[in-house]
C-alpha cells in the first residue's frame, strides 16, 4: 500500500506541493457501468483503492451494530421525543417530548427526525432508534475519506477514515441518540464542501456548504457555527476568484445558511404559542431565548438559567463541570475520549502549512489544512474554555477535524521522506502519539496493563525508523509507517471496543474503562468532574464509586435534597456505588432516603422530589406499567411528572404521553400551577408521579408548588415501589 499517488513533481501546480489529479476524459469516451464505477471507482486509482474504501465502510458498519441493543433507549430524554414523533407529526415538527405536545426538547428537531422516521417505519425499538445514527458514523467516515482522498490520495483516505471510525467518542456517540452524531457528519460535509469551492471557485459549492451549516443549527444551534469565522476566512483568502465575486459568493452562502437553519425557527417563533408546546429549556417560551441564552452563550459564561445548578460558571476557572484551561481536552475526565491522536495532528498541521509557505495564494493543499485544521483550533479552543454545561461526549465534534489532518499530514511528508525534515517531523509525530498513548492508558491502571508498554515500544520504533525513512528500501519503509500507524491506533482501538462492549444510557455517558479522576466505565456515569461548588457531587473514583466533599450544599447538593446518582437502573454500573449524604457508600446500592437523599425515579421523595431521574431514567415495573395504561386513552396524558426524563421512561413504557412538568430539570415554568390546575380540571391527566427531576429549588418554583398542590389534593397510590397520585380521586381528610 502507498500512501501517495502524484505525478512527477514538474506536472503539479504550486511547484509541486499540490497533489496531482488526471486530465478529465476525452469527449465522447463511454462511461463504464454503473456497477463497475461504484467497485472500481476513478479509472486513476489503483485497483485495491475502491474495494478497500468499500471494507472500510462495511466494517465500520458492522463494528458500530456490535452490540447496539445493549444501550436500550440509550438517553430515553430523546427515545421519548423520537417515539411522539413517530406518533403526532406535530411533534415530529416541534420536537415535542410526548404526542401531545406539551413542551419540547431544549433543542431543535432535526437530530431526532431520521430516528422518528426510522421508529415509524420500524416500530419502536431500540435498534429502530440507533441505527439511523449507526449510518450517519458511516456516512460521516465516507465523507471524510472521499475529502481527503480528493486532494491526496487512497491510502490517506483509509488512514483519515480508520482514524475516524476507531475514535473512541465517534464509537460511543454515533451508537447513541443524542444529537452530536448528526452535527458531525455535517460539519465534516461542510468542510468538505468548502475545500470544494477552493478547487475551482465555483458557487455552487460554498452555497451548500452554507445550507449545511444552517441545517446543523437544526441539530445543535449554535455550536453548528463554530467553524464559520474559519470557513469564511479561508475562503476569502484562498478561494482561486477575484476578491469581488469571494465576497459576494460568501453573501450568497450566508443568504442559503439563513433560509436552511431559519426557515423553523421563523414558524416556531411566528406560531401562536398557545397552539404549540412549550419551548423546552427555556424561561420565556421562546426558541431564540433558548438559542442565544441557555443553549447560547451561557453554554460560554455558565449563566444558564434553569439549568443544573443554577448558572454561574466558576469564575477562577473550576465550575461544576471541570476545570477549564488550554489543557483541558488532555485532562483525565476528556483525554481518553478524543486526544489520543491531537498532538500528532497539530504536528502534521504545522508542518503541513510549512512545507506549502511558497506555494501561491490558491494553494488548494494549504487551504485543505487550513479549513480542517482551523476547524479543530476554534472548535478545541471554544470547548477548552466554555464555562456553562460540558459533557465529555461534546468532544466527538473535534473527530471530524482530526482525522483528516493525521491522513493528509502523513500522506504530504511522506512523499517527501526523502528531506531531513519531513522524516523527522513523521518521527516526532509517531513518538508524541506514543508517549500521550502511554499516558492515557496509564489513567486506568488495571484496564491491559500490557498494552501501554506496546504502545510506547511500539512507537518509539517506529520512530525511529521514520527518521531514516528515506533511506530504507520501499518495502521496509511501508512496515515501519504500518507499526507506527498500529501504535498510534492500539489505545484508541483498545478504548472502542471496550465502549461497543457495553451498553450506555442516561444523559452523560462516557467510552472507554473508568480512569483516574474521570468518568468513564461501562455506561458512563454519573458524577462531574470538578466537583460542584461547595463540595457537591464529585467525580468518579477508580472504584467507579461516587466521592463527595465534606461541607456539601444543603439537601445533599441539590434543591429539593437529591444528589445526581451513579450509573441508573436499567444500567448498573455499580451496584454499591450510590451514596447516603455524609457522602459514606450504601451497601444496598440506593440513596439514604432518611438522610435527606431524594429516591430513585418513582420511588417517592417529599414535595420537590429528588434528582435520582435528572440524569438518567427510571426503571418502570409491570404493575406502574399496567396501572399507567389502565383507562388511558380517556386522558390526554397519561400521568405528569417532575422532570423530563422522569416523564421519558413511563412514557416509553407504556406508549402513552406522560407530561414533563419544568422540562429536563424540571425547572422551566411550564405549565404553571393554575395552567396544571385546569389541566386537571378538565379531566385530562390521570396520575401524578412522586419525586424526579431538580425539584422546587429552581427559578420558577412550579414544580414545588405542583408537587405541594397534588400531595395535599390527590390520593396517594402505589404500585411497585412507585408512588402516585390519581388526580380523579380527591384525599381522603
Amino acid at each position: 500500500m502507498t500512501t501517495t499517488n502524484h505525478a512527477p513533481a514538474s506536472h503539479r501546480r504550486d511547484g509541486g506541493t499540490e497533489p496531482w489529479e488526471p486530465p478529465p476524459a476525452a469527449p465522447g469516451e463511454p462511461r463504464p457501468p454503473l456497477v463497475h464505477r461504484l467497485w472500481r471507482g476513478r479509472p486513476e486509482d489503483p485497483r485495491w483503492a475502491r474495494p478497500a474504501f468499500l471494507g472500510l465502510l462495511l466494517a465500520t458498519f458492522l463494528l458500530y451494530l456490535y452490540n447496539l441493543g445493549a444501550s436500550g433507549y440509550a438517553n430515553s430524554f430523546y427515545s421519548a421525543a423520537v417515539q411522539a414523533g413517530s406518533q403526532s407529526w406535530k411533534a415530529f415538527f416541534f420536537g415535542s417530548l410526548d404526542a401531545a405536545n406539551a413542551i419540547t426538547v431544549d433543542k431543535p428537531p432535526a437530530s431526532l427526525w431520521p430516528m422518528a422516521l426510522s421508529v415509524r417505519l420500524f416500530g419502536l425499538s431500540s435498534w429502530a432508534i440507533l441505527l439511523p445514527e449507526v449510518l450517519m458514523g458511516v456516512g460521516t467516515v465516507a465523507v471524510v475519506y472521499a475529502a481527503v482522498r480528493r486532494r491526496f490520495s487512497p491510502s490517506a483516505g483509509l488512514i483519515a477514515g480508520a482514524v475516524l471510525a476507531l475514535t473512541p467518542v465517534a464509537a460511543l456517540m454515533f451508537r447513541f441518540n443524542n444529537p452530536d452524531a448528526m452535527l458531525a457528519l455535517l460539519m465534516a460535509t461542510a468542510c468538505s464542501l468548502v475545500i470544494r469551492a477552493l478547487e475551482d471557485g465555483r458557487t455552487k459549492w460554498l452555497v451548500w456548504a452554507g445550507a449545511v451549516i444552517g441545517f446543523a443549527f437544526l441539530a445543535k444551534t449554535l455550536q453548528a457555527f463554530l467553524i464559520l469565522p474559519v470557513a469564511a476566512l479561508v475562503y476569502a483568502v484562498c478561494a482561486p476568484v477575484p476578491l469581488r465575486k469571494r465576497f459576494g459568493q460568501l453573501a450568497l452562502a450566508t443568504v442559503a445558511l439563513v433560509v436552511s437553519g431559519g426557515w423553523w425557527v421563523a414558524i416556531v417563533e411566528l406560531w401562536p404559542a398557545s397552539s404549540r408546546p412549550y419551548i423546552g429549556g427555556s424561561q420565556n417560551n421562546s426558541f431564540l431565548e433558548l438559542t442565544f441564552g441557555y443553549n447560547g452563550l451561557g453554554r460560554i459564561n455558565g449563566d444558564e438559567t434553569g439549568s443544573v445548578g443554577g448558572g454561574g460558571g466558576g469564575g477562577n476557572g473550576g465550575g461544576m463541570w471541570g476545570e477549564t484551561g488550554w489543557d483541558r481536552m488532555f485532562g483525565s475526565a476528556i483525554g481518553g475520549q478524543i486526544s489520543w491522536l491531537i498532538p500528532a495532528a497539530l504536528i502534521l498541521l504545522v508542518a503541513a502549512l510549512v512545507a506549502t509557505r511558497k506555494s501561491g495564494r490558491t494553494s488548494v493543499t494549504r487551504g485543505a489544512f487550513l479549513v480542517w485544521g482551523g476547524s479543530l483550533l476554534i472548535t478545541m479552543l471554544v470547548f477548552s474554555y466554555m464555562q456553562g454545561i460540558f459533557h465529555e461526549y461534546y468532544t466527538v465534534a473535534l473527530a471530524p477535524y482530526i482525522a483528516p489532518l493525521i491522513g493528509m499530514g502523513t500522506a504530504l511528508l511522506w512523499e517527501r521522506r526523502g528531506s531531513a525534515w519531513a522524516s523527522l517531523t513523521l518521527a516526532a509525530a509517531a513518538t508524541a502519539t506514543a508517549a500521550w498513548g502511554y499516558v492515557l492508558l496509564s489513567r486506568s491502571a488495571d484496564y491491559l496493563p500490557w498494552l501501554k508498554w506496546l504502545v510506547l515500544v511500539g512507537g518509539l520504533t517506529a520512530a525511529l525508523g521514520l527518521v531514516f525513512a528515506g533511506r530504507l528500501g520501499r518495502r521496509l519503509a511501508l512496515g515501519v509507517a504500518g507499526l507506527g500507524l498500529a501504535a498510534a491506533l492500539a489505545g484508541p482501538t483498545a478504548y472502542t471496543l471496550t465502549t461497543l462492549d457495553e451498553g450506555h444510557t442516561g444523559s452523560i455517558v462516557t467510552a472507554g474503562p473508568a480512569v483516574a479522576g474521570g468518568r468513564g466505565g461501562p455506561g458512563g456515569g454519573g458524577g462531574r468532574p470538578g466537583g460542584f461548588p461547595g463540595g457537591g457531587p464529585g467525580g468518579q473514583n477508580q472504584q467507579g464509586q461516587q466521592g463527595n466533599q465534606p461541607g456539601g450544599m444543603p439537601g445533599g447538593g441539590f434543591p429539593g435534597g437529591g444528589l445526581p446518582g451513579g450509573q441508573n437502573q436499567q444500567n448498573p454500573q455499580n451496584q454499591q456505588g450510590q451514596q447516603n449524604q455524609q457522602g459514606q457508600q450504601n451497601q444496598q446500592g440506593q440513596q439514604n432516603q432518611q438522610n435527606g437523599n431524594g429516591g430513585r425515579m418513582g420511588e417517592g421523595g417529599g414535595p420537590g422530589g429528588g434528582v435520582g431521574g435528572l440524569l438518567n431514567g427510571a426503571e418502570v415495573s409491570s404493575a406502574a406499567k399496567q396501572l399507567l395504561e389502565t383507562g388511558a386513552d380517556r386522558y390526554t396524558w397519561a400521568a405528569a411528572a417532575i422532570g423530563s426524563q422522569n416523564a421519558a421512561s413511563y412514557q416509553l413504557a407504556t406508549g402513552k404521553p406522560v407530561m414533563a412538568i419544568g422540562g429536563f430539570n424540571g425547572t422551566d415554568p411550564s405549565p404553571t400551577l393554575a395552567q396544571f390546575q385546569q389541566y386537571v380540571a378538565d379531566g385530562k391527566i390521570h396520575y401524578f408521579i412522586a419525586g424526579g427531576g431538580m425539584g422546587g429549588g429552581g427559578t420558577s418554583g412550579n414544580s414545588s408548588r405542583i408537587t405541594a398542590w397534588v400531595e395535599a389534593t390527590f390520593k396517594k397510590v402505589t404500585a411497585g415501589s412507585a408512588t402516585f397520585y390519581d388526580l380523579t380521586q380527591k384525599a381522603s381528610t
